[in-house]
């Protein structure tokens, strides 16, 4: 296979694999570095967060620990402004604390960190020298030392991949290649790209985002014998396959699929295990879960005889359902639902290394701990929780843990727990956090119009003054099935870093307050969720935070479709700005990539009952009553929420006389993920809400008022 110096140069690379080979942490490193000098710039004072911020902002994730339990491997993702790119890299760092190290390229996008089980090398996935005509592959980098190994070179790009537990082998996601990817591969150099074909579409979900059209092609798992470098097709079949989890004694595989008739018209996905062999026909899979609804996220018991798995068991529900904690047996027998009275949602769970419970994280009225949950009682107990946020984390082989952990005022960080104490172990951001003067982030609470009780975040800018009224920002969640929490966050900091007080309300329709709160919304958006998001207002305007007169909304997605219903519904708000957002809802079907969820919530819009509900739900219909300064935006191969409604509320406000203006990107998905186009979203969005809010508190507080069109 290929050889090529893709992680570290090569001394480096001798003297840290050398170091992983012996005892001990990297030289000169025993104890964690000092923390650093203050910047010379923030000697005088901290300055507040600035968009350009966000390009030095390095985000860690995906945690593994290795074999031994002395290293902790992980990647970073940073936006390169300059390459106009995101760049990952892969780093490391001693669990028990010290200098994190690079163990890929500077400029090399790495990610996808694994650590064979017997320790001996490092594997991870990576695209070619920066080639933007090369696939990702899997390379390795080897504990005695040397440059990086590419094993694979797969037509296609290699989607995940996982170690056998006898380090011999691996599990590989491919999509099915197409005829010009193989076409390329079998010609090399001499190969030339030709006009692409038109689309086939014969599937019910014939779209998706960051893809668009999709063919009749499917993603399944092979097996990969590293030493022959040998590559077997593992599953087959008109279905999607991912999640590959190995079974201990290296046999088989559990893995995620919906296999039903027709996949594309539901969501029941179920928990697989196919034999880890390599013949010539692909071994036909077991099912092990049965629940009507989708259950992912397989990981197996010690003994092997048991998946911890997530299920949302409530099918008329489905699209609010709270995805539970179950076990089922490895055999295809029972099903466990651990956590049916908690009704909090789960995700990636992992058996405790003795196997007497399940960790997994889980979200609980604005916060994501890490939770130990018995396998006997379903009784869950807090591992990592508090004012912070787990968003990923590994097990080592004697129970120690590895997590990304934030909070309100810390990006990001690797942390280790040792079974006692929580320790941070990476400090990716620490020289930014040095300058910043950060927003203080305070959890609040009040009663919505009729009665239910809210939850929410309140940003107060630097400087914060009690007895001084602020102009606010209500600032909305997409989703709408998610919820705000603990973690840091980079656009609410950077609002506040302007003067202003930013409200982040868990409405209505929000996880994690359970399965009733979540389904308030069905056939109902921008009722409930409304009150409740106006009630946020109200209460900052009542706590004396909030200047009435200088209120602006804002929000993406979902966060974007409320501040539709919000601006037609009330006058109360001087500006907003409303992303990726949905108005006509009866125009996205056969449009964008819900066509389940349209069906299933709403229905189907020819029939005169479901087309009365898209009418009324629809906030186009009442564009009229907007009078609010609106700013538009969204990307132009979103097919999450097409641009088409950007583009029908922009023309609508602009025959009204509405002031508007609408920005579209081009070539970005639902997220604005090229560097210069987030830079110019930002300091859009801050223009916008400067030209018709200001800045700064009043210079005397204004009394307490009751504004028409109030929610209480």
């Amino acid at each position: 296979m290929k050889n090529a110096l893709l992680a570290v140069p090569g001394a480096l690379a001798w003297t840290l694999m050398a170091a992983l080979a012996a005892p001990g942490t990297l030289p000169g490193q025993e104890t964690p570095p000092a923390a650093p000098e203050a910047p010379a710039e923030a000697a005088a004072g901290p300055r507040r967060l600035a968009v350009d911020d966000l390009f030095r902002l390095g985000t860690p994730s995906d945690p593994r620990i290795s074999p031994d339990g002395r290293w902790i491997a992980y990647e970073v993702a940073r936006q390169d402004l300059e390459e106009d790119e995101e760049v990952t890299r892969v780093w490391m760092v001693p669990a028990a604390g010290g200098e994190a190290v690079p163990l890929t390229a500077e400029g090399e996008s790495s990610s996808h960190p694994r650590w064979s089980p017997d320790g001996r090398h490092l594997a991870f996935l990576s695209a070619r020298g920066g080639d933007d005509e090369g696939k990702t592959q899997i390379w390795t980098l080897f504990r005695e030392g040397g440059e990086a190994v590419q094993i694979t070179d797969t037509a296609q790009d290699v989607k995940a991949f996982e170690w056998s537990p006898d380090s011999r082998r691996m599990v590989l996601v491919l999509k099915d290649p197409t005829p010009a990817e193989l076409e390329a591969k079998e010609q090399g150099d001499d190969y030339e790209e030709k006009t692409p074909p038109p689309w086939i579409v014969t599937r019910r979900q014939f779209k998706t985002d960051y893809v668009g059209y999709l063919d009749s092609r499917r993603t399944h798992l092979y097996l990969l014998d590293v030493a022959s470098e040998k590559l077997t097709q593992l599953t087959a079949g008109d279905y999607d396959d991912s999640e590959p989890a190995w079974s201990p004694d290296g046999t088989r595989i559990a893995f995620t699929s919906n296999r039903t008739a027709d996949p594309d018209s539901n969501y029941d996905t179920d928990v697989w295990v196919v034999a880890a062999t390599a013949a010539a026909t692909p071994a036909e899979p077991r099912r092990v879960s049965v629940n009507p609804g989708p259950d992912a996220a397989p990981s197996w018991s010690p003994d092997g005889t048991l998946i911890a798995h997530t299920a949302a068991t409530d099918v008329a529900a489905m699209l609010y359902a709270t995805s539970h904690l179950a076990v089922s047996r490895a055999d295809g027998g029972e099903t466990r639902v651990l956590t049916a009275e908690r009704d909090r949602m789960v995700f990636a769970p992992r058996f405790d290394p003795r196997g007497g419970a399940i960790w997994c994280r889980l979200q609980d009225e604005g916060e994501e701990p890490l939770v130990a949950v018995d396998l006997a009682t379903g009784a869950a107990t807090p591992l990592i929780g508090g004012r912070r946020t787990v968003t990923g984390f590994d097990v080592g082989a004697g129970g120690a843990i590895a997590a990304i952990v934030s909070e309100p005022q810390l990006p990001p960080e690797v942390f280790f727990h040792d079974g006692a104490t929580l320790a941070q172990r990476s400090f990716v951001n620490r020289d930014l956090l040095a300058e910043l003067e950060l927003a203080q982030v305070e959890k609040v609470r009040f009663e919505s119009r009729d009665g239910t009780p809210i939850e929410g975040f309140v940003f107060k800018p630097p400087g914060f003054e009690e007895g001084r009224r602020y102009p606010t920002i209500l600032d909305i969640h997409g989703g709408p099935q998610d919820q705000y929490d603990y973690r840091f966050n980079f656009e609410a900091q950077l609002y506040a870093a302007q003067g202003y007080l930013v409200l982040h309300p868990n409405p209505r329709g929000s996880t994690g307050y359970g399965q009733d709160f979540c389904l308030a919304i069905w056939q109902a958006w921008g009722e409930s969720d409304y009150e409740d998001v106006m009630a946020a207002v109200d209460d900052a305007v009542a706590r004396g935070w909030a200047d009435p007169e200088r209120l602006g909304v804002t929000g993406w997605s979902y966060g974007g479709m409320l501040t539709n219903h919000v601006i037609t519904k009330t006058g109360r708000f001087k500006a907003a700005a409303t992303g990726a957002s949905a108005t006509l809802y009866v125009v996205n079907y056969g449009h964008d990539m819900y066509q389940r969820w349209w069906e299933q919530e709403l229905g189907l819009p020819w029939r005169p009952e479901a087309r009365e509900i898209y009418e009324r739900m629809s906030p186009f219909n009442l564009v009229e009553r907007i009078v609010t300064p609106t700013l538009i935006l969204g990307g132009e191969k979103d097919w999450n929420v097409p641009i088409i409604n950007s583009e029908q509320l922009f023309l609508a406000l602009r025959r009204l006389g509405v002031e508007t203006e609408l920005v579209v990107y081009p070539g970005e998905y639902h997220g604005i993920d090229t560097p210069t186009h987030a830079k110019d979203l930002w300091e859009r969005y801050l223009a916008w809400f400067a030209r018709h809010l200001g800045s700064g508190p009043e210079a005397a507080p204004a009394a307490p008022t009751a504004p028409e069109g109030s929610s209480r």
